[in-house]
């Protein structure tokens, strides 16, 4: 039996596809923070979000639970308080836990299980983003997507993203030190950036590793009366249908995000290289992660919200004690990290709470630790903007299915074919194979049942919006606490106690 359990650092990603990755074979973009976490420890090459939307996707990961599950639909949906998170069990296992940055909880709880919140939100916690499926073609200007973002791609010295990024950074660093200084129970730390999620905007620095002319255009391009039914949807939602973007700009926009993705790695570099000097790192499992990807022009889609490879996979790499040097190519996904932190809980001994909820996911210690697994799937629900009907996904072994009641349904064999460029739904070869598929998706889900339930929720959170928008405001942002009387040196304190309390490593008489 272990003396004690790991700790846990999780860096997460907005909008990150790993194929936009050096660490995943990406030949121009730089990323020598993930490459190294890799050249030590685990990569999975098939791991997917559970929903490509941010709220909705990070509510999963943290429930391990699929998003039709906890009502988690889109991205003004409440996360109710009473699902239990890996937060909560890892507290019951004896962790400190602390949140830095964007987890786009939506509601009055802001915490879900987390002992600390060191930084508020990025995004509102309201119901104010909330889509309408019996008006799905209409546009709601104020936050849906648009072509803007690649159309004023560029450099600036700093956007609300930097800001927001830098405070996350410095906070989960200065926590890190707090734990170490502490001498504390084992502690899982969630270091969440919104970087490089658009607008394509970076700093002339991390523009400037990359040659303009070095930058590869999308590999596979699509008009829109060449695209699926769901795709043209996503295209008219985004206004890409009727907003014409240049060949400059596309190139800008995927420059910025390449720049944008090395300014993230970075932050992971900052965070390990703090593990070192609070001497930790050998203790610390450290995983990194995204919550989606970014289409950035490949197929003609631009951002998330659908189920193709750039927007619904993501990076996971796993590094730290007791995992190896591996390649996994096994699906897997989002909801599976919660049984794997339990995993690496227990490793002391630890008991194992009761769970409050059926999960959804699987461990992944198995696959990290070198070994192997029969478990080969990843499964996707899509319930947010752009549509009037849920859209689902399976991902198991080499193949992909994916259905929406009023859309015909998709295969793709991505060994064959990982470009998604031939639907085989109409190939007779596959007959067999696409019925089984369809079979197990009425097995699984209830899609008029569902979307009666999102229907439902829509009308009661726009109804409770509209009272929130009238009279006082009551806000349910994150505000971190902060009490400045006993920060660094005060009059009631001795200051040489406090300058021997905070030096890290402390002195040895």
């Amino acid at each position: 039996m272990a003396s004690r359990a790991p700790n846990i650092v999780l860096i997460m990603a907005d909008q990150l596809a790993p194929q936009f990755t050096g660490a995943y074979g990406h030949p121009l973009v730089k990323t020598p923070h993930m490459d190294a976490l890799a050249a030590r420890g685990a990569r999975f090459d098939a791991a997917y979000c559970n929903a490509p939307l941010c709220a909705p996707s990070r509510f999963s990961f943290m429930a391990g639970q699929l998003v039709t599950r906890i009502a988690a639909y889109d991205n003004a949906s409440e996360f109710p308080a009473s699902v239990p998170t890996f937060a909560h069990y890892l507290k019951m296992m004896g962790y400190r836990t602390c949140l830095s940055g964007k987890m786009h909880f939506v509601g009055p709880d802001q915490m879900h299980g987390f002992d600390e919140r060191v930084t508020t939100d990025i995004y509102p916690s309201d119901y104010a983003w909330t889509p309408d499926w019996e008006l799905p073609d209409e546009r709601i200007d104020k936050w849906y997507h648009n072509m803007k973002s690649v159309r004023e791609a560029g450099v600036a010295a700093t956007t609300f993203q930097i800001d927001y990024d830098e405070e996350v950074g410095f906070f989960a660093k200065r926590k890190i030190f707090d734990y170490a200084r502490e001498r504390t129970e084992p502690f899982c730390l969630v270091a969440s950036f919104i970087h490089p999620h658009d607008p394509y905007v970076a700093r002339k620095d991390w523009w400037d590793l990359y040659d303009p002319a070095d930058i590869d255009m999308p590999a596979f391009d699509l008009a829109r009366d060449e695209q699926d039914r769901f795709s043209q949807r996503v295209m008219d939602g985004i206004e890409a249908s009727t907003v014409a973007v240049t060949d400059d700009e596309v190139r800008n926009a995927r420059h910025a995000y390449y720049a944008n993705t090395s300014y993230f790695d970075s932050k992971v570099g900052e965070l390990v290289k703090t593990l070192q000097e609070a001497e930790m790192l050998d203790d610390t499992v450290v995983i990194v992660t995204a919550d989606h990807g970014d289409m950035l022009g490949e197929r003609g889609l631009w951002y998330k919200m659908n189920f193709f490879e750039h927007s619904a996979r993501v990076p996971m790499i796993m590094a730290g004690p007791g995992i190896e040097n591996t390649t996994v190519p096994n699906a897997c996904s989002l909801v599976d990290i919660l049984p794997t932190m339990l995993d690496f809980a227990a490793t002391s001994g630890a008991a194992r709470p009761e769970l409050g909820q059926p999960i959804d996911g699987r461990s992944l210690l198995t696959l990290a630790s070198g070994g192997t697994d029969d478990a080969d799937e990843a499964i996707g629900e899509y319930c947010a903007e752009m549509t009037s009907h849920p859209v689902f996904m399976i991902r198991r072994g080499k193949f992909k299915y994916i259905h929406c009641d009023i859309d015909p349904p998709q295969l793709f064999n991505l060994e064959t074919d990982p470009q998604e460029k031939v639907n085989l739904t109409g190939d007779a070869g596959y007959a067999a194979t696409v019925e089984a598929f369809a079979a197990e998706v009425r097995r699984r889900w209830d899609s008029e049942q569902i979307r009666h339930n999102v229907i439902a929720t829509q009308k009661q959170r726009r109804a409770v919006h509209a009272a929130m928008e009238q009279g006082l405001l009551t806000s349910w942002d994150y505000n971190p606490p902060r009490d400045a009387a006993q920060e660094y040196v005060r009059n009631h304190m001795d200051w040489t106690v406090a300058a021997a309390k905070t030096r890290f490593p402390p002195l040895t008489e």
